[in-house]
């Protein structure tokens, strides 16, 4: 008797102006089917079973892409899904040209086109790799991606260990019909895992690319790789903080300014327009000031200009405007601001939610700012930003790191909140930009520098007013140059806004107003009963909830947004820092009490009365009057 076939597959798709690669797919009959039935009989039940599932070679190749074709942002921008079958495998993807925009288009190959890689990233350190390779390699594009292809070819799995960078992809080795999943060590660019009821396994970066196809699917976990060889995810990732262990490195200043310098010159690799997100917040500002200094002599300066492009948004009056502008004329950027309303920003929350592909609170507030600014800043021609996220996780930056008890409990707690990125200021950061064709780059969250800035012993970092150590005291000193200033001093020592704060207070109470005209008292009574996972303890929440599962129905999607207890973005663990805290359970910063100094006088755009939507759910304002775009004179 012969054994039920095995099903293998994996497949990746990316959305909206990312890089696409979907679907690796193949059927393969038990060895023991094939040596125990007469010849072609294994191979003829397998065809049978392959239509059954929809897995035959034409179907499959019209499926993977129909799925490629739905997950575009039809008319946003111009784009085009490139197919490669191999034998019964499948692998579709629609590129966003970064790096060699004429030749670079994927999937891509080592010389004899064994090796099939798909990729969602930039490899930095693209250049060092070729040039240390053991033999000669001719390569077809210029792409940074391409070295994947080639280094795996040469040292297997481990290539991974040797890339700088961030990034997600699929890889195809022809040559034994084996593949393999990664994903860069902190989660930047997003890769989930899925299984289909034939036993397949997917992999897509988003969940949309999913549903259809999978009983289950989670999210891929950051700094691991799957291999088709063993069926199982392997972190590749294990720097010596990942373990919660207590660091004692001193603080050298002059060492994390060097390696913070570093980080954000390697991001300015680039052969498109780009710009900065600037706030005027600390970690903004500073990546602004170290892109301004080098950006004169590089590549990019050559082909765009020496002055650096920076963008904000905000409501009228808010902080971050008044932040930014300031910090931009310091600096003599070509700056451009945003407003939009509360109203506006309402009208979005269904497209936002779409896209992020999350119910949590604290990402969908600062997503739909987000993903407000991206659609005019792509509509400026610039298709890459460097953005500030990573520093308040490094750093204990948020207001609740006042309250650390102990040097211990402050870095365990950075530990946890580093090793939960990738669920969310990474996943707003990729997804409300890439929505709109563009790419968010994170010079915080570089590799070298999490690793020299998690080795330092964190008494250092620890808030101590009485002595002038502000969050984030360590970066701030570090940048802190009297002869040959980065930054005004009172920018440099500015208090932490988090982002959906620092758009403007307004923002936040207007939403918490529009889901109170929207969820009854009745609906908070049984809203145990109907989600009794992740039960949502506000009515914010719950709508935002009710906007998902429109969305995203299964179980398992719900499992993919983490739940808990939060004050100003703690975790649940640092709740317990101070007994006042439970009875003030929110994500924004002025949830800390008796941390947060400033209370904003500035006029915000006060929010209207909140409308009334029927079905819960808006039509977006395309933002053709009513966001402005401020040329800042410098």
């Amino acid at each position: 008797m012969s054994r039920p076939l095995t099903w293998h597959a994996a497949a990746a798709a990316f959305d909206h102006g990312k890089d696409i690669y979907l679907v690796i797919a193949r059927y393969i009959a038990a060895a023991s089917a094939a040596e125990q039935e007469p010849s072609g009989t294994a191979a003829t039940r397998e065809e049978e079973s392959a239509r059954e599932l929809g897995l035959e070679p034409r179907p499959l190749n019209f499926k993977v892409n129909q799925k490629a074709s739905e997950q575009k942002c039809v008319g946003y921008w111009l784009s085009s899904v490139a197919m490669t079958r191999y034998k019964d495998s499948f692998l579709a993807h629609e590129r966003l040209a970064i790096i060699d925009p004429a030749s670079g288009d994927q999937p891509l190959y080592n010389e004899t086109k064994t090796i099939v890689v798909a990729v969602n990233g930039e490899i930095y350190n693209h250049e060092t790799l070729k040039k240390n390779m053991k033999r000669p390699h001719t390569y077809h594009t210029q792409s940074d991606c391409e070295v994947i292809a080639h280094l795996y070819e040469e040292v297997g799995e481990e290539c991974v260990q040797l890339l700088d960078g961030m990034f997600s992809f699929v890889l195809l080795d022809t040559r034994d019909n084996s593949y393999i999943a990664a994903r860069d060590p902190i989660g930047i660019t997003p890769l989930y895992i899925g299984w289909g009821l034939d036993g397949s396994v997917w992999f897509a970066s988003e969940m949309k690319a999913l549903v259809d196809d999978c009983k289950s699917f989670h999210t891929f976990p950051p700094g691991h790789i799957y291999s088709s060889k063993t069926g199982t995810l392997r972190r590749w990732y294990n720097p010596g903080w990942w373990s919660g262990a207590i660091p004692s490195t001193p603080y050298d200043p002059l060492a994390l300014r060097h390696k913070f310098e570093e980080s954000v010159v390697k991001r300015l690799m680039t052969d498109v327009p780009f710009g900065v997100l600037l706030s005027g917040g600390l970690d903004s500002s500073l990546v602004a000031a170290v892109a301004s200094r080098h950006l004169a002599g590089t590549k990019a300066a050559a082909q765009w200009g020496p002055q650096l492009h920076t963008f904000c948004v905000g409501l009228e009056g808010s902080p971050d405007l008044k932040a930014g502008r300031e910090v931009a004329t310091y600096l003599k950027t070509l700056h451009s601001e945003f407003t939009y309303t509360v109203q506006e920003g309402l009208d979005a929350l269904a497209e936002v939610i779409y896209h992020i592909e999350s119910y949590d609170v604290t990402t969908i507030r600062a997503s739909t700012p987000m993903y407000l600014m991206a659609r005019k800043i792509k509509a400026l021609g610039v298709k890459m930003v460097l953005s500030g996220e990573g520093s308040d996780e490094i750093f204990g930056g948020y207001l609740y790191f006042h309250k650390a008890p102990n040097k211990e409990e402050f870095h365990q707690e950075t530990c946890r909140k580093i090793k939960a990125l990738h669920l969310y200021d990474c996943l707003r950061a990729n997804k409300a930009t890439s929505a709109w064709g563009l790419e968010a780059r994170v010079p915080f969250l570089d590799k070298g520098f999490i690793d020299l800035a998690m080795s330092i012993d964190p008494a250092e970092k620890m808030i101590r007013k009485s002595e002038g150590r502000i969050e984030k005291y360590i970066l701030r000193k570090a940048f802190d140059d009297e002869e040959n200033p980065y930054l005004p001093k009172h920018i440099l020592y500015r208090q932490k806004e988090q982002f959906s704060d620092g758009v403007g207070y307004s923002w936040i109470d207007g939403l918490k107003e529009f889901a109170a005209h929207h969820v009854t008292d009745q609906m908070m009574r049984q809203a145990s009963k109907i989600y009794p996972y992740n039960t949502p303890a506000t009515k914010e929440a719950y709508y935002y909830r009710m906007l998902f599962e429109k969305r995203f129905p299964q179980q398992c999607a719900r499992e993919t947004v983490p739940g808990g207890p939060t004050v100003a973005c703690s975790t649940a663990a640092a709740v317990a820092w101070d007994e006042a805290w439970s009875k003030n359970l929110d994500p924004s910063g002025r949830a800390a009490l008796g941390v947060h100094d400033s209370a904003y006088t500035e006029q915000e755009g006060k929010s209207a009365p909140a409308p009334v939507i029927e079905n819960g759910s808006g039509k977006i304002h395309r933002l053709t009057d009513t966001v402005k775009q401020v040329p800042v004179t410098v």
